[in-house]
C-alpha cells in the first residue's frame, strides 16, 4: 500500500468515522451501521476501500466478522508525513538561525 492510497481511503469523513471506530475497538458491520447514519451496505463498502488501503483487518467469529484497524496500517503515510515534517523543521531552524545573526 501507498500512502496516496491510504489519504484516499480517509478522505471521506464516513470512512474516517468507520476506521475511529474500528480504531478505538474491533466492531462488527450491524455494530457499526448502528453507530454511524449509514446502512449496513454502506458501511461495507467503506470496510472494503479502508482493507483494501490495508488499514484495517478482518476475522472470522463464528458467523461475524470482525474489524479492526491495521497495526501498522498508517506507516507509509506517517513515514510520507514525516518526510516533510521534518524538510520543514529544518526549514525553520535555518530561518531562526539566519534571522538571529541579524540580532
Amino acid at each position: 500500500m501507498t500512502y496516496q492510497d491510504t489519504f484516499y481511503a480517509l478522505g471521506d469523513p464516513t470512512r474516517r468515522q468507520v476506521f475511529e471506530a474500528v480504531a478505538d475497538k474491533p466492531r462488527a458491520v450491524g455494530e457499526l451501521a448502528g453507530e454511524l447514519p449509514v446502512s449496513r451496505p454502506a458501511v461495507s463498502q467503506h470496510l472494503k476501500v479502508l482493507s483494501d488501503a490495508g488499514l484495517v483487518e478482518c476475522r472470522a467469529e463464528g458467523t461475524r466478522r470482525i474489524y479492526a484497524a491495521r497495526p501498522g496500517g498508517l506507516n507509509e503515510m506517517r513515514a510520507w508525513l514525516e518526510r516533510y515534517w521534518s524538510d520543514v523543521l529544518e526549514s525553520f531552524a535555518i530561518e531562526v538561525n539566519e534571522g538571529g545573526r541579524d540580532i
